[in-house]
């Protein structure tokens, strides 16, 4: 099973992901879950993506996957896989949750278009709010409104994805996720996208997800509780790098087909050092 030969230490580094940065925030325990958790979500998703495997070997490798952590007792020896089997007992989350995250990568296989923006958000769902309501359980929440919290910011945080990777979706497999009825209700083509041309129709339709994922930014922090804040500082820190990186292209008119906006390693490094003073202080 590829990659069979990576632990989730080994996928979390090689990954250099701001989620992989944000572990650094939590507790000895629970970040090792996370790693493994994060390592799982890695592994699906790298089998989903291109790759040398025909689709249906890799439909058939992401239904080995789920079949091996919803059915823990069949003692799979893969240990990315054994170690997130573990966590639904462990933490008190419904292993669906897993089945749902790995549904959502699979819709890669066979989709590289979506009709409308429900469809587009139902994906979201799968990726990101998902993976958020498995990790408040991991980071240790206490309130059902921190269920709410979660979904909002895995909408957030995607719909800031999509809007960073739009060039670089569409130039490496021609994947273009910006919803078909957006494109239309601005004006913006299918070959605009390909062909990574910007012009008004375009920087309005990035306007208009820019505003879609600051209200579910601001609907997240609406939800938390504030007892659950200081267990969620590895989500806060990751709400707030993608906020940044929301609020750059916005500053810089949606560069998406020059660049892939980032924040300065600098400024990520603060933004940990103050997130886990937080910690401390609420702890």
């Amino acid at each position: 099973m590829t990659p069979s030969a990576e632990t989730s230490a080994e996928i979390t580094r090689r990954s250099r992901s701001n989620l992989a940065f944000a572990l650094l925030c939590l507790p000895k325990e629970r970040r090792r879950d996370m790693v493994s958790f994060y390592a799982f979500c890695r592994l699906v998703d790298d089998i989903a993506d291109e790759g040398p495997q025909s689709i249906e070997e890799r439909r058939a490798e992401l239904e080995r996957c789920r079949r091996a952590v919803l059915e823990p007792s069949q003692q799979t020896d893969h240990p990315i896989l054994r170690e997130t089997a573990a966590l639904p007992a462990r933490y008190g989350f419904d292993s669906g949750l897993l089945s749902e995250i790995i549904d959502g990568v699979a819709s890669d296989l066979d989709h590289q278009r979506y009709a409308t923006l429900d469809e587009l958000l139902g994906y979201c769902y799968k990726v990101a709010s998902v993976v958020g309501l498995v990790s408040i359980h991991i980071f240790g929440h206490k309130h059902s409104a921190t269920s709410d919290y979660a979904v909002h910011l895995g909408y957030a945080l995607q719909i800031t994805n999509i809007m960073r990777d739009v060039g670089e979706d569409a130039r490496d497999n021609g994947r273009i996720y910006l919803p078909n009825d957006l494109m239309q209700r601005f004006g913006v083509t299918e070959d605009q996208v390909l062909e990574g041309r910007s012009d008004p129709a375009f920087l309005t339709l990035m306007r208009y997800l820019y505003g879609l994922a600051r209200s579910e930014y601001d609907q997240a922090q609406a939800a938390l509780p504030a007892e659950d804040r200081p267990n969620m500082i590895a989500a806060e820190m990751m709400a707030t790098i993608y906020r940044e990186i929301l609020e750059k292209m916005r500053a810089e008119n949606y560069p998406v087909f020059e660049k892939r906006v980032r924040l300065h390693p600098f400024r990520k490094g603060l933004i940990l050092i103050t997130s886990l003073a937080k910690g401390w202080l609420g702890r």
